[in-house]
């Protein structure tokens, strides 16, 4: 079939950069490197934000998702595109727009400043909404997909029975998207896990606070490569465990 050439070519165009990242890791320092307390606090950082970005995403990300795909309101599509931004906004600028609303002298910030003492930027706190900012969208589109695709007869029958909203929502409309919620929990993970651009912008680089493993791979390929490689394999090695283990468990195969 002609459509076999250029499949083929985009996979090699997706696979063979992560088979020169395996073939130039240097394994008999693989130990060393891991062993670093820096690395370990920046992969402990890493995968702690992630799972809190994450966890942040669920909580708002599944209910933003029902009002797209359940309810009809005017300019349902405007909040949609909104929804969609992060996914093509370069992450630099969305750490920036964070920094301008969160900041000291932000939107927002300088009344959290000022009324509570509150400081966000450069926290680990900013590393977790930086990454909740850019992740959100996996989800929100994941899981919409999913209650489109969902028969709705099913929380119309217990509507008829007494169940009130959330308590259709709870019991019969969240078991169904459950596949759709673990597949958009799994991409925004992944997501927030490899978060490098809003992350130095809004929350910057302090070792054991804001560092997480993209950006000391960053800071090791200016001064030792080797190291970065290592690094950067630890990272497609942990992204590529959860995501083929959480698949095999809560993903159904078509």
């Amino acid at each position: 079939m002609p459509l076999i050439v250029p499949a083929a070519l985009a996979l090699l165009f997706l696979v063979l950069p992560l088979a020169g990242l395996l073939v130039r890791t240097p394994w008999s320092e693989l130990g060393e490197h891991l062993a670093d307390p820096d690395v370990l606090d920046a992969l402990r950082l890493s995968l702690v934000t992630a799972t809190l970005a994450t966890g942040v995403c669920l909580l708002l990300g599944v209910p933003l998702a029902w009002l797209l795909a359940r309810v009809q309101f005017r300019g349902r599509r405007v909040v949609r595109a909104l929804v969609t931004v992060p996914l093509v906004l370069p992450p630099v600028v969305g750490g920036l727009a964070l920094l301008l609303l969160l900041g000291r002298r932000g939107l927002v910030g300088q009344w959290l400043y000022q009324w509570f003492d509150i400081t966000i930027p450069f926290t680990t706190t900013a590393v977790v909404i930086a990454e909740a900012f850019v992740a959100m969208p996996f989800l929100v589109i994941a899981v919409e997909g999913a209650l489109r695709g969902a028969d709705d007869r099913y929380e119309e029958a217990a509507a008829t029975l007494g169940a009130g909203r959330w308590t259709a929502f709870r019991r019969v409309t969240l078991p169904l998207v459950a596949p759709g919620i673990a597949a958009g929990a799994v991409l925004c993970w992944a997501r927030a896990l490899g978060e490098f651009g809003a992350t130095i912008t809004f929350a910057g680089n302090y070792p054991g606070r804001t560092q997480t493993m993209p950006i000391k791979v960053y800071l090791l390929l200016e001064t030792e490569p080797r190291g970065a490689i290592v690094l950067s394999l630890v990272l497609l090695l942990v992204s590529v465990g959860i995501l083929v283990t959480l698949r095999d468990k809560w993903i159904a195969s078509p």
